[in-house]
């Protein structure tokens, strides 16, 4: 499991700066979204971005542990990019402003995985 979160991590992060790019570079200069969109845009990114850094720590912690809560941790950081990032890429994207309502379901899921990565921590003394 942890080269699995460590490799898909590093993809993730990846994929980050490739949207940060997309954003400064496309959808300001070519398809002129609002200062609003970008921002939200910029805030999907870096949530997205340093819960991938989150997700390889994880994997680098889990090659020294067998605790569920780190695996749990770690998926739980896939679903929160997933749907936090994922939901305001969309919304930005198609302008579907509804979607607004589905992200703080992402940052829930960050939120649990954080406790979760804590709590797998401190079991393992």
């Amino acid at each position: 499991m942890n080269r699995t979160f460590v490799s898909l991590g590093a993809l993730l992060a990846f994929v980050a700066v490739v949207l940060g790019a997309f954003g400064a570079h496309i959808l300001r200069e070519r398809l002129g979204v609002s200062e609003r969109d970008l921002a939200t845009w910029q805030t999907g990114v870096q949530y997205h971005a340093m819960h991938a850094i989150a997700l390889i720590l994880v994997g680098l912690l889990a090659a020294h542990s067998s605790s569920r809560l780190l695996r749990t941790a770690g998926w739980l950081f896939v679903a929160g990019i997933a749907i936090f990032g994922g939901s305001l890429y969309v919304l930005v994207l198609a302008q579907q402003r509804w979607l607004g309502a589905v992200t703080p379901l992402g940052g829930l899921s960050f939120m649990a995985g954080w406790i979760c990565l804590a709590l797998g921590v401190r079991a393992e003394r």
